[in-house]
C-alpha cells in the first residue's frame, strides 16, 4: 500500500445545544452544555503552510479561528440541528484547509463522530470495567501469566453512510447494546467467562464483536484497551494493535524564517503512536506482545528521549513529519509488522504516517 502523511489538529470549544429531533423526553432536547474537540485530518498539499515544518501550526491554527465562531455560544444559532454529525459538516464547510480527509467532534471524553468527506460518518461510544485476569499461555516467568487485573476500557465503532440525515446511531443506543456486556464483564475475572480462556486483547475484542455484531449491524471495530497506552482493534476479521509512549525532546525548525520564534531551540512532550498489523498466533492469542514491541523499539526510544531531535543521524529537519520518516526508517527492520505511526508534539496536533490500513480513529 502507498505511503501517505496526513497532517493532525485539535481544538477545544464551550458550547450549549439542544437536539429537538431526538424523541421526547430525550435529555439532550434540553438546553445544555459540552466541552467539545474538534478534530482534523488532511493530507496537506506542498507549500500551503508558510514554510516546510509549519504545516501542523497552520492547520491547528485555522481550526482554532473555525471553532472560534462556535466558543461560549448557542449551537443552535449556526446549525437547526446541531448534532456532532452536523457540527462536523458545519466545521469542515468552514476549514478553508486543502486536503481535508476527515473532520471529528468529540463532544464529551467517552463519544463522538467522524465524517469524512463523502458522508460517511463514524460514531463512537467508550465505556470501562474493571476486571482481573491471566494469561495461561505465555512462556514461564512472563509478568502477564500473574493474576493481575486491568481498568479496561472499551470502543464501539458504527460506521454508516450518512447522506444528509441530522445523526447516524444514537449513543444510547450503543449503551444499550453494551449494557448485557457490561454485566458480564464488571467485576470478574475474565478467565471464568466461556470463551475467555485466554484472554488477550485481541480475545476480548472478538468476544465482544461475537457478542454484539447481531444486534448492531452497523459495528465496524470493537477497541479494547487493556492498558492507557496499549491496545487491540478487530473488525471481525482483522486485528491490529497499538503501542504508545512518551519521550522529552528539543528541536529547531531550521526552515523557519529569521525572527520566527520556531527557529529557535525549543521543546516538546512528545506522544508517540506505534500501530502493528500482523496474524493471530493462535496458541498465544495474540499479535505481537506489547511487551515486545517496546523492547524493540527501545533503541530507537533511547535515540529520541531528552535529545536535541535535530543531532539525530540523518534527519534533516526535526518537524513533525521529517520524525515520522526517520522513525519509519530506524524502526521498520525491527518491526516489520509496522503499518502506522502518529506523532503529537502538542495534544492532538501533530502527524501520521501510513503505509497500511488506517483502522480507526482513537480520541484525543
Amino acid at each position: 500500500m502507498p505511503e501517505s502523511l496526513c497532517h493532525l489538529a485539535a481544538a477545544p470549544f464551550e458550547a450549549a445545544r439542544r437536539v429537538d429531533i431526538l424523541p421526547a423526553g430525550h435529555r439532550s432536547r434540553r438546553l445544555h452544555g459540552h466541552s467539545f474537540v474538534a478534530r482534523a485530518r488532511a493530507a496537506l498539499v506542498d507549500g500551503w503552510a508558510p514554510f516546510p515544518g509549519a504545516e501542523t501550526d497552520h492547520l491547528a491554527t485555522a481550526l482554532r479561528r473555525c471553532v472560534g465562531q462556535l466558543d461560549y455560544r448557542s449551537l443552535n444559532d449556526h446549525l437547526p440541528v446541531p448534532t456532532d454529525e452536523n457540527l462536523a459538516r458545519w466545521v469542515r464547510d468552514c476549514l478553508e484547509v486543502p486536503g481535508i480527509a476527515t473532520v471529528g467532534i468529540q463532544s464529551t471524553h467517552d463519544e463522538g463522530a467522524d465524517l469524512d468527506g463523502d458522508g460517511h460518518v463514524h460514531v463512537w461510544r467508550r465505556f470501562r470495567f474493571e476486571a482481573a485476569h491471566r494469561l495461561p499461555n505465555v512462556p514461564a516467568g512472563h509478568k502477564c501469566g500473574r493474576m493481575h487485573g486491568h481498568g479496561f476500557e472499551v470502543i464501539l465503532h458504527a460506521d454508516q453512510d450518512l447522506g444528509a440525515a441530522d445523526m447516524g446511531v444514537d449513543f444510547d443506543r450503543l449503551d444499550a447494546v453494551w449494557a448485557p456486556v457490561q454485566d458480564e464483564l464488571h467485576y470478574a475475572c475474565l478467565n471464568d467467562i466461556e470463551g475467555l480462556k485466554n484472554p488477550t486483547s485481541e480475545m476480548l475484542s472478538a468476544w465482544v464483536w461475537r457478542r454484539l455484531k447481531p444486534n448492531l449491524p452497523e459495528l465496524s471495530w470493537v477497541t479494547v484497551y487493556e492498558t492507557a497506552t496499549a491496545g487491540c482493534h478487530y473488525d471481525g476479521a482483522n486485528y491490529r494493535i497499538w503501542k504508545e509512549m512518551r519521550f522529552e525532546s528539543a528541536l529547531r525548525l531550521t526552515r523557519a524564517p529569521d525572527g520566527d520564534a520556531r527557529r529557535r531551540l525549543h521543546g516538546h512532550s512528545y506522544l508517540l503512536r506505534l500501530h502493528l498489523s500482523a496474524p493471530l498466533d493462535t496458541v498465544m492469542g495474540w499479535t505481537v506482545d506489547y511487551g515486545d514491541v517496546k523492547e524493540l523499539f527501545k533503541p530507537v526510544y533511547k535515540a529520541l528521549d531528552h535529545h536535541d531531535l535535530n543531532a539525530l543521524p540523518g534527519i534533516g529537519d526535526a518537524d513533525t513529519a521529517s520524525l515520522l520518516q526517520w522513525i519509519r526508517g530506524q524502526a521498520g527492520h525491527a518491526l516489520p509488522q509496522l503499518d502506522r505511526i502518529d506523532l503529537y508534539s502538542t495534544p492532538g496536533c501533530g502527524a501520521m504516517l501510513a503505509w497500511g490500513d488506517l483502522g480507526p480513529a482513537l480520541p484525543v
